[in-house]
């Protein structure tokens, strides 16, 4: 079917057309036939690249156009997001206006309603509804991305409860959730009273095949030879593409596995490279040493990917991840090597997806597991570019003790597993009832449990199972003083409200209100509340002491002892060995404070840059929220100190150079230069001629212009 024989806008079919856009996928066509246009609810399940993101693009410019409704979009991910907010931004020509929103939780959000489209991470969505934003009555349609993710363990929960409240909480919205293909897509469309539209169809085949001793053995019977090197299977098999010119995504179960690969890699890509492509790649190179802290691990990466080899994982500074991104999809980098991350991330497909580990280390089961189908499909989905590719390959490289053909058989033709709600999690179920209640103006415990009787957890456990979970965190949160009750219904109490908009664990919120009664105006408290900080359920990631860390874990506390706000019992070794364990996480944002670079963070406690970044990130809101507390509970004397450490976590540096980090382009090392040189304060740049500015060390003369200019104003 043609896009020019569905009754669309013309300023929609020109605006398709610009695009190179003439015929309808099949996933799409099925979509209109099952009621798209007329506002039917559809959950939509087909492969990565069928064509979700055009269906929910034409639905959101129906709604905004014809109705004059907004339209929410949900994306799991923050790079989703700022993805999807990229396409949808294309229809600002059409007088369409796209807004995002993914962190900032403390936010009502009440200015986002300026856009028409609005693009929000689950749980940047999930704190809007709790500051109860006046748009979200005028919503004509949501839009849930990687709706299949419902069933995972972190993001699970609150995307089934968004979801819930927006099917049941009286919004008059049509509701189009987007998944992979799942083999519980009837029962997930009948709990969101949706239309299921299934189909398995992609714009490029895809091969699916398994490597078996110099040979891929693929699904339809063909084998196919691969030339072995020293370098190992998974190299080899990425290379057997590269050769033809095509691009390899090697998928490995570790961050140091994934290194490893590409490291391997570099040693031959350079020859399939062409001028264009070096440049590129040398182009690429320089972009990641120019951007933020030099360390091994970004001297490696930068010296991999000048010669078309490259490794993505969350231990990397964001902007570097983003680099690689790019530069993969300008078809300049040859071989990636990721761990799985990436394949439910941004969108970056290649010809042949090697999947060089098929186990992952099961914390709960203390030892490595199979990867699940589903996990398989995902990685699987970023074979095929349609526009470079006839066809896309899947190929496993499995270890040498598993039969190849029963494992191919296993992961291509087994259905992937069911979506599971994780709902019934003790930390996911008093936050999600809190909020409930929170977002209220009083609530029976009948109304509670109607919600939650609506849940995927509860079509899948029973009503009786789920209400003795919103009993359970009942108890808690009334004993805890977060909800209180008034004859027949519940309401928040003020520090429930507040633990509730703030977006942190009850749990979270409990162990901040009790650290704040034990702490003391005017002494110091820095290590202690880093302490604090670390030990919330809220604080991510988590870096787990070593065996190596021990000594120096035990020394580091014994010298801040005075300091520390939850102090062990001094009789009870397991409280000690509990506050032991979590002193690697505080080192490291100690450390982080003390303008540690993150090359000494990476060599002496272990941490990587993108891990560190994203703890100091965590721990920024979670101080944030300290302080919040301290505020209620009017514990005056503390904000000063709490608010000094969230601009030193912020800023990467020591009270002294607080003042100069609130200048722009000034961060942690150019500050403390600048301090180095004299100028220790705003009144001290104010005085210092532009020209002596441009002689302190990476300041420059640019940089000292910018800075009077800057300084000029207070």
């Amino acid at each position: 079917m043609r896009f020019d024989e569905v009754q669309l806008p013309s300023e929609l079919l020109s605006f398709l057309k610009s695009k190179g856009l003439s015929d309808l996928y099949p996933p799409q066509e099925a979509a209109i036939k099952a009621g798209l246009l007329e506002g039917k609810n559809l959950v939509i399940s087909s492969p990565t690249a069928s064509g979700k993101t055009l269906i929910a693009l034409i639905a959101a410019y129906l709604k905004v156009k014809r109705e004059h409704r907004r339209v929410v979009y949900l994306a799991p991910l923050r790079a989703l997001a700022s993805e999807k907010y990229s396409e949808f931004r294309e229809m600002e020509s059409l007088g369409i206006r796209t807004a995002i929103s993914t962190g900032d939780y403390d936010s009502s959000g009440e200015s986002l309603g300026r856009g028409d489209i609005i693009v929000l991470t689950n749980e940047r969505f999930d704190s809007v509804m709790r500051h109860r934003v006046s748009w979200l009555d005028s919503v004509g349609l949501f839009i849930a991305d990687e709706v299949h993710l419902a069933g995972s363990d972190s993001r699970g929960p609150t995307l089934e409860m968004i979801l819930t409240k927006v099917m049941y909480q009286g919004l008059d919205s049509q509701l189009l959730s987007l998944s992979a293909t799942i083999s519980n897509a009837g029962e997930v469309s009948r709990w969101l009273d949706s239309k299921l539209v299934e189909l398995s169809w992609r714009p490029v085949p895809l091969r699916e095949g398994v490597y078996d001793y110099g040979r891929i053995l693929f699904t339809d019977g063909e084998e196919r030879p691969v030339t072995r090197s020293t370098y190992g299977a998974p190299i080899d098999v990425g290379i057997d593409t590269v050769k033809t010119g095509g691009q390899s995504l090697i998928f490995a179960g570790t961050r140091r596995r994934a290194v490893s690969l590409a490291t391997k890699a570099a040693e031959i890509t350079p020859r399939y490279l062409a001028e264009r492509e070096r440049e590129l790649c040398s182009e690429a190179a320089r972009r990641i040493r120019s951007a933020g802290e030099e360390t091994s691990l970004s001297n490696l990466l930068a010296d991999l990917v000048s010669k078309g080899s490259a490794f993505h994982h969350a231990g990397l500074e964001s902007e570097h991840r983003r680099i690689v991104e790019d530069y993969y999809r300008l078809r300049a980098i040859k071989l990636l090597a990721s761990t799985p991350t990436l394949a439910s991330g941004v969108n970056i497909p290649a010809r042949r997806v090697v999947i060089a580990d098929l186990t992952r280390f099961d914390v709960e089961q203390g030892g490595s597991t199979q990867i699940p189908v589903l996990e398989y499909r995902q990685m699987a989905g970023r074979a095929g570019r349609p526009q470079y590719d006839e066809y896309g390959e899947t190929v496993i490289v499995p270890p040498p003790t598993q039969p190849a053909a029963e494992l191919l058989q296993h992961y291509a033709k087994d259905p992937p597993e069911p979506i599971r709600s994780t709902l019934a999690d003790e930390g996911a179920m008093r936050a999600h009832v809190l909020a409930t209640v929170a977002t209220s103006t009083g609530l029976s415990r009948v109304d509670v449990e109607g919600l939650f009787a609506r849940t995927l957890l509860a079509a899948q456990v029973g009503r009786g199972e789920v209400m003795g979970h919103v009993d359970e965190a009942f108890g808690y949160l009334l004993s805890e003083k977060l909800l209180e009750s008034n004859g027949n219904l519940f309401y928040a109490t003020e520090f429930g409200k507040r633990v509730s908009i703030l977006y942190i664990d009850p749990a979270t919120g409990v162990l901040f209100r009790n650290a704040l009664k034990t702490m003391e105006a005017g002494k110091e408290h820095t290590v202690g509340l880093l302490h604090v900080i670390a030990r919330s359920p809220d604080f991510e990631p988590r870096f787990p002491l070593r065996n190596r860390d021990l000594d120096q874990a035990i020394a580091f506390l014994e010298e801040h002892s005075g300091e520390m706000v939850l102090k062990p019992h001094s009789k009870s070794y397991a409280e000690y060995d509990e506050t032991l364990q979590d002193m690697r996480s505080v080192m490291t944002l100690y450390a982080w404070i003390d303008e540690m670079r993150e090359e000494q963070i990476l060599s002496r406690l272990g941490v990587e840059p993108g891990d560190l970044h994203r703890a100091v990130d965590n721990s920024d809101w979670l101080i944030y929220s300290l302080g919040e507390l301290a505020k209620l509970f009017k514990k005056a004397g503390l904000n000063s100190e709490i608010d000094v450490l969230r601009r030193r976590v912020e800023g990467g540096v020591g009270k002294e150079l607080i003042e100069l980090t609130a200048l722009q382009g000034v961060g942690r090392v150019r500050a403390r230069s600048l301090h180095t040189a004299g100028y220790r304060s705003i009144e001290d740049i104010q005085e210092a001629p532009a020209d002596k500015l441009a002689l302190v060390e990476k300041i420059g003369t640019a940089l000292a212009r910018k800075l009077k200019e800057q300084v000029s104003r207070y």
